[in-house]
């Protein structure tokens, strides 16, 4: 008995206090839809953040919405302004990473595994035939976008990377480690490294 006491105090306790603590973080800086967000949590950009209703997430997300008076790169994207729409009913996970300069979209009831990295750019152009030089530093590159959909009731799993101008219609599951650029048809199950030309 004394060590059951003993482990609430130490673990448990602090663990109630920090989801209270993260509870009303979320509620002061998203009062509206956002249910819970875990803390710490790096967030650029709320300005062009559309978040649905019930959208929870676990500890270390890692949310950049940059527009070009942010980021000192030239960005080379034909969308405006950038956005990152949330849908409703949506959950991540640990260590998720989404950046946007153009446009990225998550569909309602899209789960999404730990260390998933989603991102709609990249430092310089590697498609076509004119591609920038690799003894230019990538630093140096200019950013291209191509906007990011995933649809409704759709699941990434573990250490999952969705690169530029990917759709992932709805009710896809995308395993483990995949790595996946192209367009994909609706209830399929992507797995692997995967580029849909």
């Amino acid at each position: 008995m004394k060590e059951i006491i003993r482990l609430f105090k130490n673990y448990y306790f602090l663990d109630v206090c920090r989801l209270i603590r993260d509870m009303v973080f979320s509620k002061l800086l998203f009062p509206s839809a956002v249910r819970l967000i875990r803390q710490p949590a790096y967030i650029v950009g709320k300005k062009h953040i559309s978040f649905g209703e019930n959208f929870r997430l676990g500890p270390n997300l890692r949310l950049e919405v940059l527009d070009e008076s942010f980021v000192r790169l030239e960005i080379h994207s034909k969308m405006g302004t950038p956005e990152l729409i949330i849908g409703n009913n949506v959950s991540l996970n640990f260590n998720v990473h989404i950046g946007v300069i153009a446009k990225v979209q998550l569909g309602d009831n899209v789960l999404i595994a730990s260390n998933v990295l989603i991102i709609d750019h990249n430092h310089g152009n590697y498609k076509g035939e004119v591609q920038d030089s690799p003894l230019l530093a990538p630093k140096d590159r200019k950013c291209i976008a191509e906007p990011i959909f995933i649809g409704d009731n759709t699941w990434l799993g573990e250490n999952v990377s969705i690169l530029p101008g990917t759709k992932i219609g709805e009710g896809c599951i995308v395993g483990a480690n995949s790595v996946v650029s192209g367009v994909f048809e609706k209830n399929q199950i992507i797995a692997g490294v995967l580029q849909d030309l």
